[in-house]
């Protein structure tokens, strides 16, 4: 038998079965839209795991969409085999490419912006759009796995060499990154890349969906201090413009991360300024002007700033001015900018997983 039969035998083996590539690809969909929300909100190096079982499992994708590629191949550049689920197939498999071809290029390092979006930031957008596009290409051909499609060593050999040639492929995108010292060599765990420099010129002004206030008047400006605390208070920008310094990394979900020192007030000390938390005190929520809002257990809140200066300049508003929440190790759509109002609460916010959709729409 020739080398060229026997790597022919050897794919054909590994393939898997039609009902199983589909289902998987569906499974991988789910996987990577899991791990790609829980990731926006990893920020310490312990959540690797998350980043990696995410790249694992995309890559593990390309070799299952290769295999379902080639095998519809002729009913989908015959016209003559079109059916009306045709434009539908074609649409995902388009949004599956772009999906790979952001990933695999954002972590060479190549950082193109279209329009206001970086390439992870259309990364996340093809994604979204699979999550919708796979669940309805599956239902065209709806066809449960048959118990001969799963049973037997073979399928537990292939996906044990699906997910080692993930690894292997992340790895080796690694290395190469390291071999030609590419721009993606630098990243964060995150997959974010760095920007350099200090104060407000030094990182992007990214706006979360629609906030886009207009600039805040400094000498109208006021802080309320509420919730569950001794004595509401409310604070101008001077009470604000404490000093109060950290230096903390701020880690962007749109793919660039900046360290800088900020200025401005520690948090617990605005609840200390009234009064205190009392009660059953356990959370602290932050509200922006445009209803934007997060919420940090009490103990983080105590430590985290609320911050008027970077790098020794006055916050522009594109940044956050007159003060935005400044919360390591937490993600950057989570440090909350334009802040009017600190909430001490008895219990979380899930709403605000909406909210971060929403607001800022009027």
């Amino acid at each position: 038998m020739s080398i060229r039969g026997a790597l022919g035998d050897a794919v054909a083996w590994l393939e898997p079965r039609p009902r199983v590539v589909d289902w998987s690809l569906f499974a991988l969909v789910l996987v990577e839209t899991v791990t790609g929300f829980v990731s926006f909100t990893v920020g310490i190096p312990a959540g690797w795991p998350v980043f990696w079982v995410h790249r694992i499992a995309g890559l593990g994708f390309v070799l299952v969409l290769g295999y379902k590629l080639v095998r519809v191949r002729s009913r989908v550049t015959n016209a003559e085999k079109w059916t009306r689920s045709t434009p539908l197939s074609a649409l995902t498999a388009l949004a599956a490419l772009g999906t790979l071809a952001t990933g695999v290029v954002w972590v060479f390092g190549l950082d193109v912006r279209l329009s206001y979006w970086t390439l992870l930031s259309v990364h996340v957008g093809f994604g979204l759009a699979l999550l919708v596009l796979v669940p309805l290409h599956v239902a065209t051909r709806f066809r449960l796995p048959r118990t001969r499609d799963v049973e037997g060593r073979r399928t537990a050999l292939q996906y044990a060499g699906l997910l080692l040639a993930g690894a292997l492929a992340y790895r080796f995108q690694e290395a190469l990154n390291n071999l030609f010292s590419t721009p993606g060599d630098d990243r964060r765990f995150t997959g974010s890349q760095p920007r350099e420099g200090s104060g407000n010129a030094a990182f992007p002004i990214t706006m979360w969906v629609a906030d886009d206030p207009g600039p805040i008047d400094t000498d109208a400006y006021r802080l309320e201090v509420t919730g569950l605390v001794a004595s509401p208070t409310t604070l101008s920008v001077e009470d604000v413009t404490a000093g109060d310094e950290m230096t903390a990394l701020l880690d962007c979900t749109s793919g660039w991360y900046t360290v800088q020192e900020w200025s401005g007030v520690r948090v617990g000390d605005l609840l200390e300024a009234a009064g205190g938390p009392t009660g059953d005190a356990a959370w602290v929520r932050f509200v922006s002007v445009t209803g934007y809002r997060w919420s940090l257990p009490i103990e983080e809140a105590a430590d985290a700033l609320l911050a008027t200066h970077v790098g020794g300049e006055p916050l522009t508003h594109g940044h956050g001015a007159p003060a935005r929440l400044v919360a390591p190790p937490r993600r950057g759509f989570q440090w909350v900018k334009w802040v009017t109002r600190v909430e001490v609460r008895s219990r979380n916010d899930p709403a605000q997983w909406l909210v971060t959709l929403v607001s800022g729409f009027d």
